[in-house]
C-alpha cells in the first residue's frame, strides 16, 4: 500500500515549482494561436468568497486546457481597487482607504495563489495605483478632445446628510442606503461620457456576439432601448404662455392619437419649473416628485400622481382642447420630457385617467379586447376618422406622413440609453483631471502633469467629499494664465477603471502609454470572459463603449472587447436561525444524536434550518474558502465546485459533496501509486499480445479524452468530470496483465492529462511519479484515434403500439431478426405482452423495435 496523500505538502510543492519556473508567464508569439482567458477581476474586500472560487476555477480549467492544446494563453489577474467600501472602512475602523485596500490585496493574493490558478502574476494590475489611473486620466482628456466627454447639468440622487450623489442602486425605498435620509432629486453639473454616440452601433453589434448568453444580449438590447416614433408639436396656451408656443412630445404609438385626452409634463420640464416659480402648490408637488429618485425602477414603483396645470393643448386633428398635467411618472431624460396620453391603450395612463376623471376613448381593437379595460397591443383602428380599419402599423406610417406634410412632426429614433454620468463626490476614486479658472473657465490638466494623484492626508470627520474640504489639494494655479484656480474635486465612477483593464493586461508595465497598439492588437479581443450575470448591462456595455471610444482616439482597432462570455451561477447554502430568530453560520451548527439541528456549543440550543439561498453575509450562510483550502486543499474545492452542477446554474454547497471530492482524490492517488511498478515497467516482449480488457480500457481512454475536450469547450465542466470519473472507475476495475503495460500506461496518462485542468496539484504529483518527461502543465493534449470513437453498441427503443416501454443495448448493425428476438425477450416487454397477440414487429435498424399487439 502507498503512503497517505499529503495534501498540504504536495500542493505547496507544485505551486512553488510553477512559480520558480514561471510557467504561466507569457509574451506575444506570432507563431502560435493566442487565447485570452479572463475572469472579472475582484474588489479587494479582504478575503475571497466561494463565488470567487467558482469563477476562477472555471477560468483556470479553460486556460489550462487551451495551453495544453498549443495556444499561447494569457490568463491575468488584478484588482478593481477603488470604491465606497474603502471609505466606509476609513469611517468605521479608522483605517486609511489606501492602507486598507493594499492590505486586503496582499491577503487575497495569498489565497488566490493557494487555489493553484495558472495566472500570469507578472501582469497584475491595481486600479487605485497612480501608474494605472494616470492612463485613464489621459483617456478622459482624449475623449474630451473628441467630443466624447462633456460637462452638463443633470438630475441626480442627492443624499442631504452625506452631501453626495448616490447611484440608483444606492437608493433604498427612497432613502440613502447608508444615511437613511430621504433622497432628493437635484440638478448638478456632472461630467458625462457620450455613450449615446455609439447607441446604434452598440445595438447592431449585439448580433455578432453569438458566444454570449442570449439573456445577456436581450438585456443589453433592452437597456439601449431603440424605439421608432414621431416627435410632434401641440399648440399650447394658458397661464403666462405667449401666443404660438408649442409643447413638443415624442410617441411610438401615434396610432392612438385619436384616443388622446390629455398631455403630461415631467417634473423637470421647463414648463413645470416655470409654474413652480409662481405657484406654491406646484413647487410643493415638484418637491414630492424629487423625493422619488431618478431610476426608472423607482419611478415605475411609485403611486402615479399628477398636478393639473392651467395649460391646454390643442389636438392636431380634432382641434379639441385638452388638459395638461405634471406627472411624477414621466422621465425628463427620455424623449422630450412630455407625453401625449391615450388612456384606453396604456395601463399606466388608464389608471391615471380613472383617478382624475379624464376621458377614456378606445381607438384600437383586436384579439383580447375587452370593453372598459385598457388594450395596449396594436390592432385595427376604430373611432379614428379616415384611418378607421387600418392596422396600427399602416396607420402609424400614414399619420406620421400627414404630420410631416402639416409641418408639425418628424420621424425620430429614440434610445432609452442615456449618456454615462461619471462624476462621484467621493475620495477613493480616480481624480478627474480638470481645473476651473475664474478667467479661463474649464481647463484640462496638461498631460505632462499627469497623474493627478489623490492626497494621502485626508479626513473623514465631515459629511461629503474629503477632497472638497481638503485645505490645500484643490488649490492650484491655472495652467493657461497662471492665476489662482481650483481642481475638480469629483472622482470617476469606479466603472471607469473596469471598462479598460482587460486592455492594460496586454502591456501591464508600459509607463509611457496605457498599452502598445501592437500588443493590444495581438491579445484583444478577450476570447473567453467569465463573470456574474449581475454585470450583464453596465460593466459590459461600458466596456463595449470604451473599446469604440479608444479606437476612435487611436489607441486600438478593436470594436468588441469580449468575443465569448460565460455567466456562472450563484453558490447557495442552507440557512439557519437560533431561538431568537437570528441568523447562524453553518460552522456553528451541528446535528445531535436525534438528527436535530443544534448550536455547536455547550448550550446545544435548537436551531431552525431554513431554505437553501444564495450565500450572503447578511444571512450568515457563508462558507470561508480559507477553511476549505486548509482542511481539504485546493484540488478538492475545485473538483466539487466543477462537478456538482452545470456552471451556469446555482450550486448548493454541501459538506457531503466536498467530502466526496476529497475521497475521490485519495482513491485516485492510492490507485496510481499502488500500480506504480506496473505503470513504470518496461513493455512486454512483442510476442505477448495485449488482453481484451486493456484494449477496452484504451478505447475508453480515447473516448473520454475526446468527450472531455468537447465538454470543456462547451463549458460543460460537470460532464467532463463525470467522464473522467468513469475512466478512473474503469482503470480501477482493470486487473494488470503481462503484455498490457504500454496500453495501460497510455490510459493512465490520458486520465491524468484530462484531470489536470481540474486537479492540477494531484495530477502533477502523479505524473512525476509515473516518470513524465516534463511537467504535466507543459504536456500536449493527447491525440485521439478516430477508430476508437466509433460506437460498439447503440441504445434501441422498444415500443408497444407506438409507446416507449423499454430500452436495450445491442451491437451496431445487429441483424433485424436478432434485434426482434432480443426485444421480445426483454423482461418488462414479456410481462406487458402476456396474454396479448403479437400482430406485427417493425424493426428500424439501430433505432427502434415497435411491437404491434392486441
Amino acid at each position: 500500500m502507498s503512503e497517505r496523500y499529503n495534501i498540504r505538502e504536495t500542493e505547496e510543492k507544485w505551486r512553488k515549482i510553477w512559480d520558480d519556473k514561471q510557467v504561466f508567464r507569457v509574451t506575444e508569439d506570432p507563431t502560435k494561436p493566442k487565447y485570452y482567458v479572463l475572469e472579472m477581476f475582484p474588489y479587494p474586500s479582504g478575503r475571497i468568497h466561494m463565488g470567487h472560487v467558482r469563477n476562477y476555477s472555471l477560468g483556470d480549467v479553460v486556460a489550462r486546457y487551451r495551453r495544453a492544446c498549443g495556444y499561447n494563453v494569457l490568463h491575468p489577474m488584478g484588482w478593481d481597487a477603488f470604491g465606497l467600501p474603502a471609505e466606509n472602512a476609513a469611517i468605521e475602523r479608522g483605517a486609511h482607504p489606501k492602507d486598507w485596500t493594499y492590505s486586503n490585496i496582499d491577503a487575497m493574493r495569498v489565497q488566490m495563489k493557494q487555489m493553484g490558478l495558472s495566472l500570469d502574476w507578472d501582469r497584475e494590475v491595481t486600479t487605485c495605483a497612480p501608474d494605472y489611473y494616470k492612463h485613464e486620466q489621459k483617456m478622459f482628456l482624449d475623449f474630451l478632445k473628441k467630443g466624447l466627454a462633456y460637462r452638463r447639468e443633470m438630475m441626480v440622487n442627492w443624499d442631504p446628510v452625506e452631501n453626495t450623489v448616490l447611484a440608483n442602486e444606492q437608493v433604498v425605498d427612497g432613502k440613502g442606503w447608508r444615511s437613511g435620509a430621504a433622497v432628493e432629486r437635484r440638478k448638478l453639473n456632472q461630467w458625462s461620457l457620450k455613450i449615446t454616440h455609439y447607441a446604434e452601433e452598440l445595438l447592431q453589434a449585439i448580433k455578432t456576439l453569438d458566444r454570449w448568453p442570449e439573456k445577456v444580449r436581450i438585456m443589453q438590447e433592452n437597456w439601449i432601448g431603440r424605439s421608432e416614433g414621431v416627435e410632434f408639436d401641440f399648440d399650447i396656451e394658458g397661464g403666462d404662455l405667449a401666443v404660438g408656443e408649442k409643447l413638443r412630445v415624442y410617441t411610438t404609438r401615434i396610432d392612438t392619437i385619436f384616443g388622446t385626452s390629455f398631455a403630461v409634463l415631467s417634473p423637470e420640464h421647463p414648463l413645470s419649473e416655470r409654474l413652480a416659480q409662481t405657484d406654491a402648490a406646484v413647487k410643493t408637488f415638484l418637491e414630492e416628485c424629487a423625493a422619488i429618485g431618478t431610476s426608472e425602477e423607482a419611478i415605475e414603483r411609485v403611486e402615479k400622481k399628477g398636478y393639473k396645470t392651467p395649460y391646454l393643448v390643442t389636438h392636431p386633428f380634432t382641434g379639441e382642447k385638452m388638459p395638461v398635467y405634471i406627472g411624477n411618472f414621466v422621465i425628463y431624460s427620455y424623449g422630450t420630457g412630455a407625453i401625449k396620453s391615450a388612456p384606453a391603450h396604456d395601463e399606466r395612463d388608464f389608471a391615471f385617467a380613472k383617478k382624475y376623471g379624464l376621458p377614456i376613448r378606445p381607438v384600437i381593437t383586436g384579439h383580447g379586447y375587452e370593453e372598459g379595460q385598457p388594450y395596449p397591443p396594436k390592432g385595427k383602428l376604430i373611432n379614428s376618422g379616415i384611418y378607421d380599419g387600418l392596422t396600427s402599423d399602416e396607420a402609424i406610417t400614414k399619420i406620421i406622413d400627414r404630420m410631416e406634410e402639416m409641418g408639425i412632426g418628424k420621424r425620430r429614433i429614440n434610445y432609452r440609453l442615456r449618456d454615462w454620468g461619471v462624476s462621484r463626490q467621493r475620495y477613493w476614486g480616480c481624480p478627474i483631471p480638470i481645473i476651473y479658472c475664474p478667467d479661463c473657465g474649464t481647463v484640462p490638466v496638461p498631460e505632462d502633469q499627469l497623474p493627478v494623484e489623490l492626497p494621502y492626508d485626508v479626513s473623514f470627520d465631515k459629511p461629503g467629499n474629503p477632497l472638497a474640504h481638503h485645505p490645500t489639494w484643490k488649490h492650484v494655479n491655472c495652467p493657461q494664465c497662471g492665476k489662482a484656480a481650483e481642481r475638480e474635486t469629483d472622482t470617476f465612477d469606479t466603472f471607469f477603471e473596469s471598462s479598460w483593464y482587460f486592455a492594460r493586461y496586454a502591456d501591464a508595465h508600459n509607463q509611457s502609454a496605457a498599452f502598445d497598439r501592437a500588443k493590444v492588437a495581438y491579445w484583444l479581443p478577450v476570447d473567453q470572459y467569465i463573470g456574474g450575470v449581475e454585470h450583464a448591462v453596465l460593466h459590459l456595455l461600458y466596456s463595449r463603449f470604451f473599446t469604440r471610444a479608444l479606437s476612435e482616439c487611436g489607441y486600438m482597432e478593436t470594436a468588441e472587447p469580449f468575443m465569448g462570455l460565460y455567466t456562472q451561477g450563484m453558490i447557495c447554502h442552507q440557512t439557519y436561525k437560533d431561538q431568537d430568530g437570528k441568523w447562524v453560520y453553518p460552522k456553528d451548527v451541528v446535528k445531535d444524536e436525534r438528527g436535530t439541528w443544534v448550536l455547536n456549543d455547550a448550550t446545544r440550543a435548537p436551531v431552525t434550518a431554513g431554505r437553501v439561498e444564495k450565500m450572503s453575509k447578511s444571512k450568515r450562510n457563508t462558507i470561508d474558502p480559507q477553511d476549505i483550502l486548509d482542511s481539504y486543499g485546493a484540488d478538492a474545492a475545485r473538483l466539487f465546485i466543477l462537478s456538482d452542477s452545470p456552471p451556469d446554474r446555482d450550486l448548493e454547497w454541501t459538506e457531503a459533496g466536498l467530502g466526496g471530492a476529497w475521497r475521490f482524490i485519495n482513491r485516485l492517488y492510492t490507485l496510481i501509486m499502488d500500480r506504480m511498478e506496473f505503470i513504470t515497467a518496461p513493455s512486454a516482449a512483442s510476442s505477448v499480445s495485449a488482453s481484451d480488457s486493456v484494449l477496452a480500457l484504451q478505447k475508453k481512454a480515447h473516448q473520454t479524452i475526446d468527450a472531455v475536450a468537447k465538454s470543456i469547450e462547451g463549458f460543460h465542466m460537470n460532464k467532463a468530470v463525470a467522464k473522467l470519473r468513469e475512466l478512473a472507475n474503469a482503470l480501477e476495475e482493470y486487473s494488470p496483465q503481462a503484455g498490457d503495460e504500454a496500453i495501460h500506461r497510455e490510459a493512465v496518462e490520458y486520465l491524468l492529462i484530462g484531470l489536470n485542468p481540474v486537479l492540477p496539484h494531484l495530477t502533477e504529483e502523479l505524473w512525476q511519479a509515473c516518470g513524465g518527461a516534463q511537467m504535466l502543465v507543459q504536456t500536449t493534449w493527447p491525440k485521439v484515434r478516430a477508430e476508437f470513437l466509433v460506437a460498439d453498441s447503440v441504445t434501441i427503443a422498444i415500443q408497444i403500439n407506438g409507446k416507449l416501454k423499454a430500452t436495450i443495448q445491442l451491437p451496431v448493425d445487429t441483424p433485424q431478426n436478432i434485434a426482434e428476438k432480443a426485444a421480445l425477450e426483454e423482461e418488462s416487454i414479456m410481462r406487458t405482452l402476456a396474454g396479448k397477440t403479437i400482430r406485427k414487429v417493425i424493426v428500424v435498424p439501430n433505432r427502434i423495435v415497435n411491437v404491434v399487439a392486441g
